[in-house]
């Protein structure tokens, strides 16, 4: 393969992407009322559309699964309208993009919920704390789930496939990573069920696999996508033997011929975790034998030895895309990259949104 690796174009299902480049989803807490997406966004969007596929920040599938001020559903019509907005914008420039579907779980406040408080596999309360709209406050005890709710849950996310679709994506990304609720069943440090949901790795896996099947009753499986973190500590996460179940996980995922499994490397130290693969891509993706994407601080560089070594196909990016709006030009040209401002990452206006400069 030749330097530009990043650079040359790669199919996904029916798909063509332009580049290898993917835009990684990124909250940024800018949606409107109703958590309904707006013009402002769209522009954003729009502005990153030569990223080979963007995956949109993080969408609740449901008011239950909303966690954090600002951010955009996908289970209103109103919703659907905003995204349809944004969608458009980034076909007319070419681009191609995904929804990621999302619920908080346990990652959340009664704040978002009438005072309900939020739910969760089991009722363990993370450490940490909730953003809420006046400010940080601690999270909760969450309430567990009833195993007879869960399939309304499995339904919101079927729901939310369809409105997806209304909504003109070219597919959907099941958020099934950091530390929330599809996480959150995974993992034995947050899910101490003994119903069919719990104990076992088939029975923690089995909320993943029943979203995966309704979510395909919508999409072509070329159109769907998942996102994992098999090392990731992120809302304080663990498992007692994470090895066990992420390879049974990922093993039966070879069934089901996705447009790609998002495969998070940790950006903490593991030294302290032995537990813990240090190098995701390297173990977890010689077991997948579809299309890998993976994501986690890489640069232009190791982006291309990811695709170089056959550690993956795609190589997402989300600090640099978010300062960088022609972030792939800039690769090709061997431009500088803008610096980030940290202070505009979540909330605000136009701001450290849509105001950063592309290359003339």
């Amino acid at each position: 393969m030749n330097k530009n690796t990043l650079l040359t174009p790669f199919a996904i299902g029916r798909i063509e992407l332009e580049n290898r480049m993917v835009m990684a989803p990124m909250t940024r807490n800018r949606a409107g009322e109703g958590n309904v997406p707006t013009k402002l966004m769209a522009e954003y969007y729009k502005q990153r559309a030569g990223a080979g596929l963007i995956i949109s920040e993080a969408s609740q599938i449901s008011p239950q699964g909303m966690g954090y001020p600002a951010t955009p559903g996908i289970y209103s019509k109103e919703q659907v309208d905003g995204w349809k907005q944004i969608t458009k914008a980034v076909h007319d420039k070419g681009g191609k993009i995904f929804i990621q579907l999302w619920h908080v779980g346990r990652i959340s406040h009664p704040d978002f919920h009438n005072g309900e408080l939020p739910v969760s596999p089991s009722a363990i309360r993370p450490e940490g704390q909730a953003f809420t709209y006046e400010g940080l406050k601690d999270f909760v005890t969450p309430r567990a789930l009833e195993t007879e709710e869960i399939a309304a849950i499995v339904e919101d996310y079927k729901m939310a496939a369809k409105n997806a679709k209304d909504a003109g994506f070219d597919g959907v990304e099941i958020h099934a990573a950091n530390g929330y609720l599809i996480d959150q069943f995974l993992e034995d440090k947050t899910n101490h069920r003994t119903d069919k949901y719990g104990g076992t790795v088939e029975n923690r896996a089995r909320f993943l696999f029943e979203v995966l099947d309704a979510t395909l009753q919508v999409w072509d499986s070329s159109s769907v996508g998942i996102r994992l973190s098999p090392s990731g500590l992120f809302n304080d996460m663990g498992d007692s033997n994470p090895t066990s179940i992420f390879n049974y996980v990922i093993d039966k995922l070879n069934a089901y011929d996705l447009s790609y499994l998002h495969l998070i490397e940790s950006l903490i130290p593991l030294d302290n975790h032995p537990q813990l693969i240090k190098d995701v891509a390297g173990y977890y993706g010689k077991q997948y034998r579809g299309v890998r994407m993976v994501n986690g601080g890489f640069t232009k560089e190791t982006g291309h030895e990811a695709i170089a070594s056959k550690k993956a196909e795609l190589v997402s990016f989300g600090v640099p895309y978010l300062a960088n709006p022609d972030l792939e030009k800039r690769f090709e040209q061997g431009a500088g990259l803008n610096a980030a401002n940290k202070e505009t990452f979540y909330g605000g206006n136009e701001v450290g949104y849509t105001d950063y400069p592309a290359l003339v």
